[in-house]
């Protein structure tokens, strides 16, 4: 469903937006880089309802010097794919300090989107630098100003994801002034501007669900969501309307669809099971497919659908080539980390090759295919090679790399299965134990990381990355961090840098807040700067 003004009579609020989304539940974030129109496909057919762009620059967005292409890079008007039937429901997100620079940049492509957001929530060096995202948390007026400019100037509602304060009390007052300016649903990410790399951290719940409480227009909870279950738990906590995600639905693209059984590897004779993939054939490949029993207790290890990672990279991969905007090498490659990254540990050599996969996706000579790009419910050509695999480009190496994993991933699944079998046969073989896992599961290598407390699947399955927290600081090492802090503090103060003092001022505190428990506590009770959660490198 698309929202613009030439489908209703009034720009739509509120509510009136939502429902026009089709009341979305599950919700891609703005990711730079890697929420490009192919990510968007591939997570659209695993049950993502609204999808945001990647964050566009608009001061640079609308420099009348810009070749085309170079604005395509941002977002592709040309190719007329972005923001098309297929790729709704759509919003923009900018990024800007100039109400005058944003609202040119968005007038030129609110045709194509449903709604504009302003990225208030970036904790980036780049976003301090280039005074945008959480970098703009001080500045209120500013704000005010660019959401008010959009919200009267645009044909299309103005939106706004943003991070918390340290209070709930400032928080609350923040989101009151966002609606105020007149953005129709607010984004809420649960962590404080400098809560980010290895400072991450958890996202705050209660926050999310006090802004839910105080303001009259939908809200989005942003941050926690590891596996599926979280989407549900998210919603019962804060009373958000939907569920953002960044960083797990990188790692897993059907990070929103329920859990069903996988399909069955297929059964080749060993002779062949490489033919269209390498050379990389086992006798395992010879073997009759797995039985239902393992597929069925497989997917109980999770709430929602954890897909063999190898079967979704080549599922991306078909996608970038049946499309005719450009999707970026580096994207690309950003994606496959992600997406193979429970295996690359094991598979060394895999990871080198795709670490140095480079240059343009595709051949300059090459040709759109003449293959539609199928419809959500339909399955993708992933089985045979693809023309492109036969030319010199990066995309004929990400597939190589891919494919060969399918094929190490394959042996390696039916060898565990093998060894379920052999567990699924023993008494009490379905009784979970203290951590919730059986010993057939068990036998296929699942297990809770005891760093994070985190279920660890199967390494063939999509799963969610978890920084380990890192190790406690003592209070010696906590107080030279506070007074340093406090120090870099009074130097931004004294230069007149109020977001810049505000941040070190707020690390001062955690510093000295975590002294008070550092020492003579129980290893279990001491402050954990970096814990871990999902990440916080977007907008």
């Amino acid at each position: 469903m698309t929202v613009t003004a030439a489908s209703t009579s009034r720009k739509l609020s509120g509510y009136d937006l939502y429902r026009a989304l089709g009341s979305p539940k599950t919700v891609v974030a703005p990711m730079v880089d890697q929420s490009e129109l192919a990510w968007r496909t591939l997570a659209r057919r695993y049950n993502a309802d609204l999808a945001y762009t990647p964050m566009i620059n608009a001061k640079i967005f609308i420099q009348p010097k810009l070749k085309q292409s170079a604005k395509d890079s941002q977002y592709d008007l040309t190719h007329g794919e972005e923001g098309s039937t297929v790729d709704r429901p759509l919003v923009a997100q900018f990024c800007a300090h100039d109400p005058v620079a944003l609202l040119a940049g968005a007038k030129a492509i609110e045709h194509t989107v449903d709604a504009v957001d302003i990225n208030l929530g970036c904790p980036q060096e780049i976003a301090r630098k280039g005074r945008y995202g959480a970098f703009l948390m001080d500045d209120w007026p500013l704000i005010h100003s660019l959401i008010s400019t959009l919200h009267d100037g645009l044909n299309v509602p103005v939106t706004a994801k943003f991070r918390v304060f340290e209070t709930v009390e400032k928080t609350v007052e923040y989101a009151k002034m966002l609606e105020n300016a007149g953005a129709q649903i607010l984004t809420c990410h649960g962590r404080l501007r400098e809560q980010r790399g290895q400072n991450t951290g958890l996202a705050d719940w209660d926050k999310i669900c006090a802004v839910k409480e105080a303001v009259k227009v939908p809200v989005f909870a942003n941050g926690n969501i590891l596996y599926h279950a979280d989407l549900a738990a998210c919603l019962q906590a804060t009373g958000a309307d939907a569920v953002m995600s960044a960083e797990g639905q990188l790692y897993n693209a059907a990070l929103f669809a329920p859990a069903r059984p996988l399909d069955p590897l297929p059964s080749l004779p060993s002779s062949s099971a490489s033919a269209d993939v390498g050379s990389s054939s086992t006798s395992a490949s010879a073997e009759t497919p797995l039985d239902q029993a393992y597929l069925e207790d497989l997917a109980s290890l999770s709430t929602g659908l954890q897909p063999r990672h190898a079967t979704l990279a080549l599922e991306y991969l078909a996608i970038t080539r049946l499309q005719s905007t450009h999707t970026a090498s580096s994207a690309v490659k950003g994606h496959l980390f992600k997406l193979l990254r429970p295996a690359l540990a094991r598979e060394t050599d895999l990871r080198d090759r795709l670490g140095r996969c480079q240059g343009a996706l595709f051949a300059s000579s090459r040709s759109l295919p003449d293959e539609k790009l199928p419809a959500p419910h339909e399955p993708l050509d992933i089985d045979h090679m693809w023309p492109e695999e036969s030319d010199k480009c990066a995309f004929a190496d990400f597939a190589a790399v891919c494919r060969e994993m399918r094929v190490r991933m394959e042996r390696d699944e039916r060898a565990a299965a093998r060894a379920w079998a052999a567990a699924a046969t023993q008494e009490g073989d379905r009784i979970p134990d203290d951590e919730g896992l059986t010993p057939a599961h068990r036998a296929l290598g699942a297990y809770i990381d005891q760093r994070t407390g985190v279920r660890v699947l199967p390494h063939w399955l999509a799963q969610p990355y978890v920084r380990p927290p890192r190790p406690e600081k003592g209070k010696a090492e906590l107080a030279a961090e506070a007074a340093s802090l406090a120090k870099k503090a009074a130097q931004a103060e004294a230069a007149g840098k109020i977001a810049q003092a505000e941040e070190a001022r707020v690390g001062e505190k955690r510093a000295s807040a975590a002294i008070e428990v550092a020492v003579g506590e129980d290893e279990s009770k001491r402050v954990r700067l970096g814990a871990p959660a999902e990440g916080d490198v977007y907008g």
